[in-house]
């Protein structure tokens, strides 16, 4: 093809040009590549840093859940002690069991197994075999509270027993047997204390659990690496504690309160010992009792049985309360000790006839005398004289509070024990507190007071007017058995004023001395005094008190120049001829008294 110089001279200039162009799109691709690999690494710089500084806490905390496990470390339970005397001796100690147990899909021969473990423990072969097949589990408990010897007998042959393991598992051991089983109550298998003290106080008995967090292998094993790779928060172990309970006084309680019972012929009862001075429970007895390392073999009335009913049940404790009504009296002024009334064997409260047991003691009668014979009218009368002469308004606003504020009735007494009561009195403006209701609350019946209430009471009233709190906690014992005892104060002070309690000290002890019914069961000479108390029950049929069941109690302290302890009994449905108080329960009162007088080494009266 010929081209002339023009047409040469344009391809040429076309040629240049197209190259030129083609320059620039390269150069523009290789701008746009620069571009975007600078881009791309300032995001992958962008990601990194996010990964590694902003979201550094949360994927260390993610390897930290893959790697470390959370273990528990159990704290040991705090142990209680009894005193002996001036020593210290255990109550409840621990000790480890083994529950055995076994997964169902790990057991190759159920009946194989069934068989060795019914031929070394006392358990059902076919349950075994039962259990074992389960398919929808894989835990499966078969026996609890074995020993180690029994555990040591079990896996001779281990690999006889695919699928089959123990676990340790605390155990509260009393070296005691059942003595006080109420007051100290049990550890159920889950660790946690019914009744007594081991619910009363559970948390500080059970201490503070601690946590290991390690590092561990595939296998769940904990390995030491360095410091930092196990993180640990040690165990707070629960304290040990130092019970007022004194194990001598309160098995003489247990062996009188037993066998004051069989002379009876009662269902069952209870007796309670206190330092008057200090409210320190020196023995809390209630009949029938268990055996808390046995608890889950107590069978149907394992509630009656596990109860405190020192401090649970609330009853009309009947007579026992004139004293509190006397020292109410007296110490309002409405009477005082030398005070007299005429007694004419009843009296008339708006359409209620209030009539005294004893009969035969009519005439003028003196404060004394109303204890002695326990005289319904003489406490009426007082009651009366606390409204200016009549019962009024006035009147029931006196004796409750002085039941209330001073007494401590209707309030829980805050005692280290499970369930306790706080009885029930209605307040004098209420409907049912009407003149009838407080003229039968001056001899005890018309309200619910329980057993500790009723010695908290007695005692402020006999040691000079302080209230001391009862309680069965002395104080704690240290790792070195160093002793920390509590500090003891009254709670409230001027109860009653001085004279009104050495007043209710000479009445007691006079009422007692000179009763023919109850003076025989005391020692003579010794400054013992007390009060009966007879209160009759309410027929569930009639809906009204019956004479069929009573109720005996009795009251009473003992000591030297100031009382030193103070004892009260109660007796349910005694089948004895007389007066339940008198015929039950005072004898049981004269067994603990003598026996304590020796046990104090108390001199008598000069």
């Amino acid at each position: 093809m010929n081209m002339n110089p023009r047409q040469v001279r344009q391809n040429v200039k076309n040629d240049k040009t197209g190259s030129k162009n083609n320059g620039h799109r390269r150069l523009n691709r290789v701008n746009v590549m620069q571009l975007f690999v600078v881009f791309l690494g300032i995001i992958i710089i962008a990601r990194l840093f996010y990964l590694q500084v902003i979201k550094h806490d949360y994927y260390i905390a993610m390897a930290n859940q893959e790697h470390q496990k959370k273990f528990v470390i159990p704290a040991v339970r705090g142990s209680l002690y009894f005193r002996d005397g001036s020593e210290v001796v255990p109550a409840v100690l621990n000790a480890t069991v083994y529950t055995l147990y076994a997964d169902p899909k790990e057991v190759e021969d159920p009946e194989k197994v069934a068989n060795i473990i019914s031929s070394v423990l006392d358990v059902d072969r076919d349950l075994i075999i039962k259990l074992t097949k389960k398919n929808n589990t894989s835990y499966v408990v078969l026996a609890k509270r074995l020993n180690k010897d029994q555990v040591n007998e079990l896996f001779k042959q281990k690999a006889k027993l695919i699928g089959v393991n123990v676990i340790p598992v605390p155990h509260r051991v009393y070296p005691e047997g059942s003595l006080a089983a109420q007051v100290l109550g049990f550890v159920n298998d889950e660790g946690i204390g019914q009744y007594g003290v081991e619910a009363a106080l559970n948390k500080r008995l059970n201490g503070e659990p601690g946590v290991l967090k390690a590092v561990t292998d595939v296998h769940g094993v904990p390995l030491s690496l360095d410091d930092t790779s196990n993180i640990a928060k040690p165990a707070k172990n629960g304290e040990d504690m130092l019970l007022t309970i004194d194990r001598n006084i309160q098995a003489k309680a247990e062996e009188a309160l037993q066998n004051g019972l069989k002379h009876s012929r009662a269902t069952k009862g209870s007796v309670v010992v206190m330092d008057p001075n200090t409210g320190a429970v020196k023995a809390m007895v209630n009949w029938p009792s268990y055996d808390p390392a046995k608890y889950f073999d107590v069978g149907d009335d394992a509630y009656q049985k596990f109860q405190n009913r020192v401090v649970s049940d609330q009853y009309e404790a009947g007579s026992v309360i004139k004293v509190l009504t006397m020292a109410s009296g007296i110490d309002s002024g409405a009477v005082n000790k030398d005070s007299t009334f005429n007694n004419t064997g009843y009296v008339q409260v708006d359409d209620a006839k209030i009539k005294n047991v004893e009969q035969s003691v009519n005439g003028t009668r003196a404060m004394t005398d109303v204890l002695k014979f326990s005289l319904n009218t003489g406490v009426v009368h007082i009651l009366s004289q606390m409204g200016g002469g009549q019962i009024n308004s006035q009147a029931r606003e006196k004796l409750y509070k002085y039941f209330t504020d001073n007494y401590g009735f209707g309030s829980v007494t805050g005692i280290e024990q499970a369930g306790e009561s706080t009885g029930s009195i209605f307040g004098p403006h209420t409907e049912q507190g009407n003149n009838v209701r407080y003229s039968n609350m001056s001899f005890g019946q018309g309200m619910g007071v329980t057993m500790i209430q009723t010695v908290g009471a007695f005692s402020s009233v006999i040691n000079g007017g302080y209230y001391y709190k009862p309680h069965i906690i002395e104080g704690s014992v240290g790792a070195d058995g160093e002793i920390k005892s509590n500090k003891i104060s009254p709670e409230r002070s001027n109860v009653v004023s001085a004279s009104t309690s050495a007043s209710i000290v000479e009445m007691t002890r006079a009422a007692l001395n000179e009763s023919p019914a109850v003076a025989g069961y005391v020692r003579p000479g010794y400054n013992v005094g007390g009060k009966t108390g007879t209160s009759q029950t309410i027929d569930p049929k009639t809906g009204k008190y019956s004479d069929e069941n009573t109720v005996g109690s009795y009251l009473g302290f003992g000591g030297d120049e100031k009382p030193r302890y103070v004892i009260m009994v109660r007796v349910d449905d005694p089948k004895l001829a007389g007066y339940s108080g008198s015929a039950a329960a005072a004898p049981i009162f004269g067994d603990m008294s003598n026996w304590l007088i020796d046990y104090y080494n108390i001199k008598p009266m000069q």
